[in-house]
């Protein structure tokens, strides 16, 4: 079903994400530019509707480079159900994202995230001397950085990168760098870039091993049972028309090998556990 026939317009009444989702959805796209870094096209447009303008990010199918692992559905679908999966568990962590045309066809259309006003990365990540981190600190692994030095990486023991571990487990991530993000000033981490996700093969490499191997809390244990019966129910239907069905019964398979061990995953020994480059 076309996101439109699912996303109510703007109007009294509709606040937060639903407004937002909304005004994606429903607004005139205008592009006013093109992030030059990207691999694929991202433009960063304008959205206007019924008197309500933000900025957002809009990447259309047109412009994805096709990838040989990642051979069905499109990277702007994948981004989609990272968000509806992100919604789900009630963290939060993916802004607003729809698909929906665009001036270059059909796309991914996302909320553009003002971060915080110092380094995206500041309190998040960091490149340490010695080799054990500070306490507040999970140490990931040691990076050559430049001279014949290495130093140890290191993200913040926080609970929002905790979640986020977990959540790219269950979408099986596969490119968690540092620049994907964007913590902002009011103290919401979001993260974004998830045209990776979804493959039926384990492919899960990120920057957030830090609790590799530890338990599960108990919110993220009640969590995972709730997106266990979603998937079997409402969620598992959305994500139906975005991925493949054995993509979608790998989401399933993997949220109850989660629910099984208890544990964090650990990196695995048959392909690079962590991106490059990391940050």
């Amino acid at each position: 079903m076309p996101a439109s026939e699912r996303v109510p317009a703007v109007g009294d009444g509709l606040t937060g994400p639903a407004a937002d989702l909304a005004l994606l959805t429903h607004g005139e796209l205008t592009v006013r530019g093109r992030l030059r870094d990207a691999s694929n096209a991202v433009l960063y447009c304008s959205v206007e509707y019924e008197g309500r303008e933000a900025h957002c990010v809009y990447k259309p199918v047109a412009g994805e480079r096709p990838l040989w692992d990642f051979p069905d559905g499109t990277l702007a679908q994948r981004e989609v159900a990272a968000y509806l999966v992100s919604e789900a568990t009630g963290w939060g962590l993916v802004p607003p994202t729809v698909l929906r045309d665009g001036p270059y066809g059909q796309g991914m259309c996302q909320l553009w995230i003002e971060t915080a006003p110092e380094s995206e990365n500041d309190g998040l990540l960091a490149l340490v001397d010695g080799e054990e981190p500070e306490p507040g600190w999970k140490a990931v692994g040691f990076a050559e950085v430049g001279q014949g030095r290495t130093a140890l990486l290191v993200h913040a023991d926080d609970p929002r990168l905790r979640h986020l571990a977990v959540l790219d487990a269950v979408i099986n991530n596969a490119d968690r760098k540092g620049g994907h993000l964007l913590p902002t000033a009011e103290g919401q981490l979001y993260a974004i870039d998830h045209g990776v996700t979804f493959n039926a093969d384990n492919k899960l490499r990120t920057l957030l091993w830090g609790w590799a191997g530890e338990p599960f809390d108990a919110d993220t244990r009640d969590v995972l049972g709730r997106l266990a019966a979603d998937l079997s129910d409402g969620l598992g239907d959305r994500l139906a028309g975005l991925i493949t069905a054995v993509e979608l019964q790998a989401v399933r398979d993997r949220v109850g090998d989660l629910l099984g061990t208890g544990l964090h995953p650990v990196p695995s020994s048959e392909w690079p556990a962590i991106p490059w480059p990391p940050i």
